[in-house]
C-alpha cells in the first residue's frame, strides 16, 4: 500500500477502568479492519490488559503491534501503547482504586501525547469517578481534567447524535448548587463556544441554538425564579448583538416534548440532568459526548462504565465506533474550515428569512 494510501489521523484511545466494558467496546470496534482505512488507533494501555479482555469477548484482531512510543506508530495498523508492564489486579465489574489507578495512567499517556501532537485525537473510555476518587483524581470527570491539562479557561460538554446536539453551561454541579453557578458573562461563553464549534467542527455556517431555561415555565415572568430575567435573556440579548442565532430561553420540558428541539442545529442546556435526560432518551447508545472548545480533539461514548453488564461480552460498541469516528470527521471539519477561511471570524449581519422564522417560535 503506498502511503498516499493510508489513513491520514492517528486516533488516541484511552482505556479507561479496566474493569468495566471500556476494552470490550474498543476491541468489538476494532476487530471490524475497515476501520483502519480511516485512522491509525493507538491503545494506551497495557497488552497484557488487552489480551485479558481479548478472551473474554473472544474477538481476533487485525494486525497490530505493541509499541512503548507514539513514534514508532505502524500507519494502518492497531497499535497497543505500553503504558506500563506490571501485572494488574483486574476485578470485573467492581469500583477498585486499582481500576482508577490504571485509568489514570492512561488517560495522562494519551493527553500528554495528545498535547504534543503525537496523535490527532483522543478517544476515552468510561471511567468510574469512585474508582478514580480512589486513586487520588483531583477532577469531577474527563471534562475538567482535559480543560485543565490543555490549558484553557473553560470548554463545552457537547453531546452529539445524528438528530440532536446538547450543550450543557454546569457540568457535574450538584443541582443544589446550579443557580448559584449560572450567570450572564457564562452563558454567553457558552454560547459564543458552541456557536464556534458548531461552525468550525461540525460545517454549519449559520448555527440556530435554542438556550433553555432553568425555572420550570422559564420563570413564568419572574414568579418562579429570577435566573431568567438577570442571567439568560441578557446573555441571550448580548449573543444576538455579536451576530449569533441564539433564541429563548425555552421551558425545558415543552422544548422538548413538543419537538421544538428539531427546529434548531443545538440546544444549550443549564445544568446536566436538564440536557442529558432528554439527550438519552432520544439518542442513547448512539451519541457521542464531546468536549467542544478544546485546542485538541477528545470524544467519548455516551455510556458509563456498565459495571453491571461488564464480563458478559453484552456491551454495545455503537457509541464508541460513532466516538471514534466523529474524533476522524472533526478532524477533517477543522482542515477544511482552515482552508476554507484566512480569517475564522464570524460576520455580524441580519437576520434572514429563515432566521427570522425560527426567532417567531413561541418561548414558555
Amino acid at each position: 500500500m503506498q502511503e498516499t494510501n493510508k489513513p491520514q489521523f492517528k486516533i488516541g484511545i484511552s482505556i479507561g477502568d479496566v474493569n468495566g466494558v471500556g476494552l470490550e467496546v474498543i476491541l468489538k470496534t476494532l476487530s471490524d479492519e475497515r476501520v483502519m482505512k480511516y485512522c491509525t488507533p493507538i491503545i494506551y494501555g497495557s497488552s497484557k490488559v488487552v489480551s485479558y479482555h481479548r478472551n473474554i469477548v473472544q474477538i481476533d484482531l487485525p494486525q497490530y503491534f505493541n509499541i512503548r512510543n507514539a513514534k514508532d506508530t505502524h500507519i494502518g495498523a492497531i497499535n497497543i501503547l505500553n503504558c506500563w508492564q506490571e501485572n494488574v489486579n483486574i476485578t470485573i465489574g467492581q469500583a477498585t482504586d486499582v481500576g482508577g489507578k490504571y485509568a489514570i495512567r492512561s488517560l495522562e499517556k494519551a493527553t500528554a501525547d495528545l498535547q504534543a501532537g503525537m496523535i490527532d485525537g483522543l478517544v476515552t473510555a468510561p471511567i468510574n469517578k469512585e474508582a478514580m476518587q480512589l486513586s487520588g483524581f483531583q477532577f469531577p470527570g474527563h471534562t475538567e481534567y482535559l480543560t485543565d491539562a490543555l490549558d484553557v479557561e473553560d470548554s463545552l460538554m457537547f453531546m452529539i447524535s445524528d438528530s440532536l446536539k446538547v450543550g450543557l453551561v454546569t457540568n457535574h454541579v450538584p443541582v443544589k448548587d446550579v443557580a448559584k453557578k449560572i450567570h450572564k458573562e457564562l452563558i454567553l461563553s457558552k454560547i459564543e463556544m458552541m456557536a464556534e464549534t458548531l461552525k468550525v467542527d461540525f460545517g454549519i455556517a449559520k448555527p440556530k441554538i435554542g438556550v433553555l431555561a432553568l425555572n420550570p415555565h422559564a420563570s413564568d415572568g419572574g414568579l418562579i425564579g429570577d435566573e431568567e430575567q438577570k442571567h439568560i435573556i441578557p446573555a441571550v440579548e448580548l449573543a444576538k448583538q455579536k451576530g449569533i442565532l441564539a433564541i429563548g430561553p425555552y421551558s425545558a420540558d415543552g422544548f422538548f416534548g413538543s419537538g421544538q428541539y428539531a427546529k434548531f442545529d443545538a440546544i444549550l442546556a443549564m445544568y446536566h440532568d436538564q440536557g442529558l435526560i432528554p439527550f438519552k432518551a432520544l439518542s442513547f447508545g448512539s451519541g457521542v459526548n464531546y468536549t467542544a472548545g478544546l485546542p485538541k480533539i477528545r470524544t467519548s461514548p455516551d455510556h458509563g462504565t456498565g459495571f453491571d453488564i461488564a464480563g458478559s461480552n453484552l456491551a454495545d460498541p455503537a457509541s464508541f465506533r460513532k466516538a471514534l469516528f466523529l474524533a476522524i470527521d472533526i478532524n477533517k471539519n477543522r482542515s477544511n474550515y482552515i482552508e476554507m477561511h484566512a480569517n475564522p471570524v464570524r460576520k455580524k449581519g441580519e437576520l434572514n428569512q429563515e432566521d427570522e422564522d425560527i426567532s417567531s417560535l413561541p418561548q414558555e
